[in-house]
């Protein structure tokens, strides 16, 4: 019992991270209507900016550092969309080439992170916490600060897309863009501002990936891009209630299958949902007209 419990647990950090992670890419699918294959090796910019100013002369709290970190992935992501992936969108209407052209993104941004910051293994330099209860889970308090930045950003999504008028165009986009855009909804705008946020939100979610499994590479973000597609499917493509939802679904099967198999392989656990998913519920859990 107490194994599954500690499994629970740091399944629900696994499921905080992913939620990060996948709502970003939810987001931005919902308003472009194409995967973005470089989304993990967003995660590995934010990780890595955040590791310098860590580690560096500035010896910066992790925390802040995470933000900085996100904010700067967010600007990258607007620039990148606008100069690369729009004018190639407008260009050619059909998804496959858009899913080259960010799949050549993500080959170009990990050769340069590689050559920025090496391809060793980078640790965080954070203190080593002992684990204490929390009810009948261990947790450390930077895996419960984890936690909090998860639950706090879903919360503020939420009231984002309920409640403000940025929001409520995010949804018409989402739905409808050519809808949106002759209802007088400036459509440009509302795409940089959906690209920054989901930047933004991978660079976080590379930050706490790094914490969470205690080390950071180049390539972290790309094999963490399938566990994230489990959840975006599970839950239902461009679906961000979906994503939030699949996400917990995949952290927590993922961690309790290191119950039972080797734990190198609880990853390809995640690949193994996202087959199944696709297999028998390909619009997953959360689908309504639309792409959301």
């Amino acid at each position: 019992m107490s194994e599954l419990l500690l499994a629970v647990g740091f399944g629900l950090v696994v499921a905080s991270v992913l939620a990060l992670s996948a709502v970003g890419l939810s987001l931005q699918f919902g308003i472009t209507n194409y995967i973005n294959f470089a989304y993990g090796d967003f995660m590995a910019v934010g990780a890595y900016i955040a590791w310098t100013l860590n580690t560096g002369p500035w010896h910066t709290n992790i925390w802040v550092a995470m933000v900085v970190g996100g904010l700067v992935v967010g600007v990258l992501a607007v620039l990148l969309n606008r100069f690369l992936l729009a004018p190639f969108a407008r260009r050619f209407q059909k998804l496959f080439y858009i899913l080259i052209v960010t799949f050549g993104l993500s080959l170009i941004l990990l050769n340069v992170v590689s050559s920025i910051w090496g391809e060793e293994v980078v640790r965080y330099d954070v203190s080593n916490q002992t684990p204490f209860h929390v009810g009948p889970f261990l947790f450390t308090t930077d895996q419960l600060v984890v936690i909090a930045i998860a639950l706090a950003a879903m919360v503020l999504i939420h009231l984002m897309l309920t409640l403000t008028r940025v929001g409520k165009s995010m949804r018409a986009m989402s739905d409808n863009a050519a809808l949106a855009m002759s209802s007088g909804i400036d459509t440009k705008r509302i795409t940089t501002l959906t690209w920054f946020l989901s930047g933004t939100l991978a660079g976080i979610g590379g930050t706490v990936l790094g914490l969470t499994q205690a080390s950071i590479t180049p390539g972290s973000g790309e094999t963490f891009l399938f566990v994230i597609f489990a959840a975006v499917i599970v839950g239902g493509v461009g679906s961000i209630y979906g994503a939030m939802v699949g996400a917990v679904i995949v952290g927590l099967v993922t961690e309790l299958s290191a119950l039972v198999i080797d734990p190198s392989y609880k990853l390809d656990v995640a690949f193994v949902v996202l087959i199944l998913a696709l297999l028998f519920r390909p619009n997953g859990l959360f689908t309504r007209p639309g792409k959301a």
